[in-house]
């Protein structure tokens, strides 16, 4: 695993990019090597998975490590996921935003967001519509107890390398569109998992979230 990490990083170059380790697979020991290998950021799509890993943790590790939700995240689910997480990458509709800053006021707290987008059609991904976003987003930054910091996407399964450039950098591009709309700078763009992150690191994202790249041995 050790290895795995590193191969990533050389292929980082230059890129200041952020990797976010995914341990949907991975267990607490595997969890533990990566962060003495230099990961400090971990990613989960389950806040009851995440709950029970971080549960399991010693306590120097629950101090250090940093965790982000990556999934879809069910209204239901808030309350737990908010203040949990430093990170939502999933805020995939106005209703979800709206709950979350619910939370987060009555727990006296800001929570960082990003705003999932679906970049083309695709049935089995959930986000916001590019037009979608563009309509609500003046909304959404307005909402107290949220910090939206940026973007991210999911590309479709099997997706061709030509969809995957159109959903990195148009993502790249919305960001760019709703900063000169509202004039709120959002630095983060999370795109890119194990098996294109390579070409999203191309198209500029900050984030990756790679899981079977490092953790598959």
């Amino acid at each position: 695993m050790t290895e795995n990490i590193a191969r990533i990083r050389e292929g980082f170059g230059s890129h200041p990019v952020k990797l976010i380790a995914v341990t949907k697979n991975a267990r607490t020991k595997q969890i533990e090597e990566a962060f003495q290998a230099g990961v400090t950021e971990f990613g989960e799509s389950r806040v009851q998975d995440a709950l029970s890993k971080i549960g399991t943790m010693p306590d120097w590790l629950k101090e250090k490590a940093s965790w982000h939700f990556i999934g879809h995240l069910q209204s239901n689910k808030v309350k737990q996921a908010v203040g949990t997480f430093a990170l939502i990458h999933s805020v995939d509709s106005l209703r979800l935003a709206q709950e979350i800053s619910r939370v987060s006021q009555i727990k006296n707290m800001k929570q960082a967001i990003l705003l999932q987008v679906k970049m083309v059609e695709d049935p089995n991904k959930y986000g916001f519509e590019p037009e979608e976003l563009k309509g609500c987003f003046a909304e959404i930054i307005k909402l107290p107890g949220l910090e939206c910091k940026g973007l991210m996407t999911i590309t479709p399964a099997n997706a061709t390398g030509a969809i995957k450039q159109k959903c990195f950098l148009g993502l790249k591009q919305l960001r760019d569109n709703l900063a000169g709309q509202t004039g709120v700078y959002l630095s983060e763009l999370s795109m890119g998992m194990s098996d294109d992150w390579q070409e999203a690191l191309a198209c500029g994202s900050t984030m990756l979230r790679i899981g079977t790249a490092i953790f598959h041995v």
